[in-house]
């Protein structure tokens, strides 16, 4: 079997005493969409924090593209090919939609602020080719803030394409959005992965979403993996029924 692209082993992470995470292991392939699930506390976001290194992890140690990352700061492993979005939809509300994607590409050597200056053309044509892709390219130039939930949702997800990563973490991307705008990042992250190549790990409360578009499922259960197998066999996992769905 090849290397994964992501790894995490044994990965252990305590908050003032209490265990958030204990040994987890998870392992994503490159083109692979890998869901991962679990009640609310059972360590799912603090799992992505540590993948993506904006947080330290006790114990453990994670890879990425086979390479130890344990320490390293988050801009690094993203200078890497690695995104990520959160919980709560991060955008610059004041700026404009174009304006929030001029801002979202490293360059190297080039200060945040040049970027938004028209001769700047590689970065126009990035971000233009962008909001095409994921339909907003009619709100190009209005404030970000003015935008439904949605609609921010899709703009985070353009901007965290701007450097073209190969990894996308994507955190409760679903939560809030009406079933309209979630057919269309569903249908953005399938052409990603299959005529891009991208890879893709989702944390989400929506079941059906996830079994839709993953290939395989992890179940987090109180700080550890409780199970993990394709989307029909965690449904059918008595331990996942009884510990995420409190049947």
């Amino acid at each position: 079997m090849k290397t994964p692209i992501l790894e995490g082993r044994k990965i252990t992470k305590t908050y003032g005493g209490v265990l958030a995470l204990f040994r987890v292991d998870i392992s994503l392939h490159a083109g692979e969409i890998l869901g991962l699930i679990g009640p609310n506390g059972s360590g799912k976001t603090t799992l992505f924090n540590a993948l993506s290194r904006v947080i330290s992890v006790d114990d453990g140690h994670i890879f990425f593209r086979g390479q130890d990352v344990t320490t390293m700061r988050p801009y690094q492993i993203a200078r890497m090919g690695l995104a990520r979005t959160f919980q709560v939809i991060r955008v610059y509300r004041k700026m404009t939609v174009l304006e929030n994607m001029l801002i979202s590409r490293s360059w190297r050597n080039v200060r945040p602020w040049d970027l938004l200056k028209p001769s700047h053309h590689e970065a126009y044509r990035r971000a233009w080719e962008l909001l095409e892709f994921f339909h907003i390219a009619h709100l190009a130039h209005m404030p970000a803030g003015a935008l439904s939930g949605g609609q921010r949702r899709l703009l985070e997800l353009a901007m965290a394409s701007m450097p073209d990563p190969d990894v996308f973490l994507l955190d409760e991307a679903m939560s809030g959005i009406n079933p309209t705008l979630i057919e269309q990042i569903k249908e953005r992250i399938i052409e990603m992965q299959e005529q891009h190549g991208k890879t893709f790990l989702l944390v989400e409360h929506n079941i059906q979403f996830i079994a839709d578009l993953c290939d395989r499922v992890v179940v987090l259960h109180q700080g550890q993996v409780l199970a993990e197998g394709t989307p029909a066999e965690i449904v059918d996992n008595d331990a996942v029924v009884e510990a995420y769905l409190g049947v």
